[in-house]
């Protein structure tokens, strides 16, 4: 049996970065791409990038004095099972400890079921970092008109009845105005809602996917006015609805399911074959209309039923005193500081 090592990765492997992690076992994940981690930088984390075995493991590293390094694996490691994670982990503990790294937090895809398992190996439980530890999805890789009469009645309805009605979607360029008019629809729809980051990181946000041509904004219109914008990626086979956001005097009935209907034949025309509307309640809380986004989930399962349940954020310990300490104190108050200093979220 041959020993998984972990070791950087070379110049000439991070330039081909987004491919590696393409080929990882969960066939890759756009929030472990090289665009995000570079992004990533405006919230004060350093990538780095990693080679365990073969599997590509993208890092994001925060310096939290006194007690050392937190790593942080965006929607990694690319795994697709427990005894791949643990293996992976095993190896990754030499590298991270000799870069005085206390704890390594992973966020991989794999079904709620295996939260046992993780927690009789010792991983502690943390709150997730990219929202979506629950999500629907839809499978597009069927015809757009096979799709379209599979979604379920109000979904089609909506659409239908959207471009009835007049409603029209276009694909538009992260220009300053546009992306500054979808920034303003976020604020308006995330008003007493949720919390968004400033401007600057979304506008950046939105123009690195673009410009690697990875990502589209999309401007929903009814009678010459903006009513609703998405922005959307596409790597590998899978696309991902990232942000969507409306008007609140809703002028038009279904203008965002009719924008979400051209999110999905652009992902289509760009060779995804499933597409992820990025958060939902969980499947066992799915139809409670006290969970703080039943609203969001009704507008998702308008267009598919199918709701995924993955484990969220667990805590790979390597100092168990300094993770102690990490999280009876030391993480709320590095939350509290960098929020007071930059008025942004600390992840």
């Amino acid at each position: 049996m041959v020993l998984m090592t972990a070791r950087y990765a070379t110049n000439a492997e991070i330039a081909k970065w987004d491919s590696l992690i393409l080929k990882n076992p969960d066939g890759g994940n756009v929030f472990s791409s090289l665009e995000y981690s570079e992004i990533k930088k405006l919230t004060h984390y350093t990538p780095h990038y990693v080679i365990v075995g073969q599997i590509a493991v993208t890092v994001l590293e925060k310096t939290t004095p006194p007690l050392g390094k937190f790593w942080y694996l965006p929607k990694g490691p690319g795994v697709t099972s427990t005894k791949q994670l643990f293996d992976l982990l095993k190896a990754l503990r030499p590298l991270a400890k000799k870069a005085g790294v206390f704890t390594i937090r992973v966020e991989s895809e794999l079904d709620r079921s295996s939260q046992p398992s993780l927690e009789r190996h010792g991983m502690k439980k943390a709150a997730p970092i990219i929202p979506n530890p629950s999500t629907i999805t839809i499978d597009i890789s069927p015809s757009l008109d096979n799709i379209l009469t599979g979604l379920p009645q109000k979904g089609r309805h909506a659409i239908r009845r959207a471009g009835r009605d007049g409603v029209t979607v276009e694909k538009v360029p992260v220009t300053e105005e546009n992306a500054q008019l979808m920034y303003n629809l976020l604020a308006e729809t995330a008003e007493g809602q949720f919390g968004i980051r400033s401007y600057n990181y979304y506008k950046t946000f939105w123009k690195t996917f673009e410009e690697a041509k990875l990502g589209q904004l999309f401007f929903a219109y009814f009678e010459g006015q903006v009513v609703a914008g998405a922005y959307a990626m596409v790597f590998g086979e899978k696309s991902t609805y990232k942000d969507g956001a409306s008007i609140r005097q809703r002028t038009a009935y279904g203008a965002s399911h009719l924008l979400q209907w051209n999110v999905i034949e652009w992902a289509k025309s760009e060779g995804a074959l499933v597409h992820d509307f990025c958060g939902s309640p969980p499947s066992d809380e799915i139809s409670n209309p006290e969970h703080p986004h039943h609203g969001v989930g009704l507008f998702k399962l308008s267009f598919s039923k199918e709701v995924s349940d993955f484990i969220g954020c667990y805590d790979y310990v390597l100092s168990p005193t300094r993770h102690k300490a990490w999280t009876k104190l030391g993480e709320r108050v590095h939350r509290r500081l960098y929020y007071q200093r930059t008025k942004d979220y600390y992840y």
